[in-house]
C-alpha cells in the first residue's frame, strides 16, 4: 500500500534526478556556509556535481513522456529492441542508420532505421521508452536539444533527428 497518489509518483519519477540535484545542492550549500578548510571545498564539488546532475535531469525529464503505452522497450548492449501488440524488432545502434520522430501516429513514433531490416516504429510512451535517451545520446552527432525541441513542439510531417554520416540533419524552421 502507497501513502502516495499515483500522479505524484509518476512526478516524482519523472523529475527524480532534478529533485536529487536540488537536495545534493542543499547539502552542498549547508557545507560551504558551515564548513571550515576541506569541507568548504568539498561543498563546493557537491554543488558542481549537483549542477550537472540538475542539467542532465532537466534534459532527461522533457524527454520522459509517461508510460503505459503499447509494447515494452529494452535497451541492451547497443541494442534497442521493441515488443509490441502488432509490431516489433529490434535495431543495433551500431549499424543504425537513421532515427526519425514520426508525430503523423498516435502517440508519435520513433523510427529507428537499420540497412536490411525493415523501420522499426516504437511509441514515445512505450514501457521502457525513457531508456531511449541514453541510447540516443551515444549516436555521435546526434543534437539533444533539437530532439528534445521536435518532441515537445512537434511538427506536421516526420523530422529526421540524426542520420550516419551526413552533416546535414533536417531542422525545423
Amino acid at each position: 500500500m502507497s501513502f502516495i497518489r499515483p500522479e505524484a509518483q509518476q512526478t516524482i519519477m519523472r523529475f527524480r534526478e532534478i529533485l536529487v540535484g536540488v537536495a545534493l545542492d542543499l547539502l552542498g550549500l549547508v557545507l560551504i556556509v558551515t564548513g571550515r578548510g576541506l569541507a568548504v571545498w568539498i561543498g563546493v564539488a557537491v554543488c558542481i556535481g549537483a549542477s550537472a546532475l540538475i542539467l542532465a535531469g532537466i534534459q532527461r525529464a522533457r524527454f520522459r513522456k509517461g508510460a503505459g503505452g503499447a509494447g515494452v522497450v529494452n535497451v541492451v548492449e547497443g541494442a534497442v529492441s521493441y515488443f509490441g501488440p502488432l509490431t516489433g524488432g529490434a535495431v543495433s545502434l551500431r549499424e543504425m542508420n537513421r532515427l526519425s520522430f514520426d508525430p503523423r501516429q498516435t502517440p508519435p513514433h520513433w523510427v529507428l532505421e537499420q540497412t536490411g531490416h525493415d523501420p522499426l516504429f516504437i511509441p514515445m510512451n512505450a514501457e521502457g521508452a525513457d531508456a531511449l535517451f541514453d541510447a540516443f545520446e551515444g549516436l555521435k552527432g546526434l543534437k539533444t536539444q533539437h530532439m528534445l525541441r521536435v518532441m515537445n513542439d512537434p511538427p506536421a510531417a516526420p523530422v529526421t533527428i540524426w542520420q550516419r554520416d551526413s552533416s546535414t540533419v533536417r531542422r525545423l524552421t
